[in-house]
């Protein structure tokens, strides 16, 4: 077998491809549609933070994109000043700048892997798969950087204590409540993370019986 082709895999015989379109469509649809619900959530927030407190009462709320925030940032930055917390916009510049090319490139990976026919699909696509736990780890990292390391010459930062917001569900800080909640940008990256699962195991279900007759065929020649 030739190096191609061990990278590549096998092409289909065009005789299989017209008698099953279906199996052999299946796996570059399911792969090809996580990419673009990938590429999709970029335009839609990720998570979101509501703040409840008896002087707002239709409470405070932020928006998390993969490279902004939006909302209430202003207030809330006022009410974290107070107990030493750095402004929301400090958080992850890194990933906020680089955030969109990333995923550009992790959906464009997806996608090639439509064209791979051997394992090396499944590498291509880890990246993508792994992404919304990536997400939620750093996110994760930024509130526990921010909620543990507060200002102690802030006015009421001996008021209260170190704290990390949960990346779901209810949280306390000081007399305030917090409500956390996952937004349709990281569902559509969680959907995608679950398509790919499903395409790669079709893939492996069409290609690994061609992979191993090529195989097969090459060894007889060789022989």
């Amino acid at each position: 077998m030739k190096e191609r082709d061990l990278f590549t895999g096998p092409r289909i015989p065009s005789e299989k491809f017209k008698e099953n379109k279906m199996r052999y469509m299946l796996p570059s649809i399911l792969l090809g549609t996580a990419a673009l619900f990938l590429l999709i959530s970029i335009f839609f927030p990720y998570w979101q933070l509501t703040l409840l407190a008896p002087q707002y009462p239709g409470g405070l709320k932020v928006e998390l994109y993969v490279n902004h925030v939006e909302g209430d940032v202003q207030e809330i930055d006022g009410l974290n000043h107070y107990i030493g917390m750095r402004p929301l916009e400090e958080a992850a510049p890194l990933e906020r700048t680089l955030s969109i090319v990333l995923i550009v490139v992790i959906a464009l990976l997806t996608l090639s892997a439509i064209y791979i026919h051997s394992p090396i699909a499944l590498f291509l696509s880890i990246p993508a798969f792994g992404y919304p736990l990536i997400f939620l780890g750093d996110l994760y990292f930024w509130m526990w950087n921010f909620g543990t390391n507060l200002d102690p010459r802030a006015p009421l930062s001996s008021s209260v204590k170190p704290f990390v917001p949960p990346l779901l569900g209810e949280g306390k800080v000081g007399q305030f409540k917090t409500v956390a909640s996952w937004d349709i940008g990281l569902y559509l990256s969680i959907i995608a993370s679950i398509l790919i699962v499903i395409g790669l195991y079709y893939h492996r279900k069409v290609y690994k019986p061609l992979m191993e007759a090529h195989m097969a065929q090459q060894e007889e020649q060789t022989n």
